[in-house]
């Protein structure tokens, strides 16, 4: 796979990405809340959901690059999957606190009260999540092309 196809698929793995975490929020909201609901808080929120999904989407890109460029997997992997997960929970706690209608038969209806006062919180988390994601991954893919341009075999690919 030629580096501008790997780049292509990579910036497009990335773009899904973003697009399928803002289709969680709005799938997510909208069966919790209803859809007059989702828009009003997409229209209230919307700098940082676009912020999250756009964080998330830059980790996939990144990471899709990274795993092809190199042709395996690494353990990077794992630090997408905990600032993906923190960018879906900040999103989707915006909507928390319309699920005490239905909790308290459970019985976790504190701890989705706390989840919807901490709500501008979560999205700052979530946001700093997505930047050490975006930071690590982006270290090892100059790290990578580094030890390319040398025609060094990378840390990356001794592993």
């Amino acid at each position: 796979m030629s580096r501008l196809n790997v780049i292509f698929s990579a910036s497009v793995t990335g773009i899904l990405g973003a697009l399928a975490l803002v289709g969680a929020y709005l799938l997510i909201l909208t069966a919790v809340s209803g859809w007059d609901f989702t828009l009003d808080q997409f229209y209230t929120f919307w700098y940082f959901i676009v912020s999250l999904a756009l964080g998330f989407g830059i980790q996939i890109g990144l990471y899709t690059y990274l795993r092809r460029a190199i042709h395996r997997g690494d353990a990077s992997g794992k630090i997408l999957a905990v600032s993906g997960t923190t960018s879906t929970a900040a999103m989707i706690s915006c909507c928390t606190h319309y699920l005490t209608n239905i909790l308290p038969f459970i019985g976790i209806a504190g701890f989705v009260t706390v989840v919807a006062q901490y709500q501008i919180e979560l999205f700052w988390f979530g946001l700093a999540s997505n930047a050490a994601g975006i930071l690590y991954i982006g270290n090892k893919v100059v790290k990578f092309a580094a030890a390319k341009a040398r025609k060094e075999p990378s840390i990356l690919e001794q592993a």
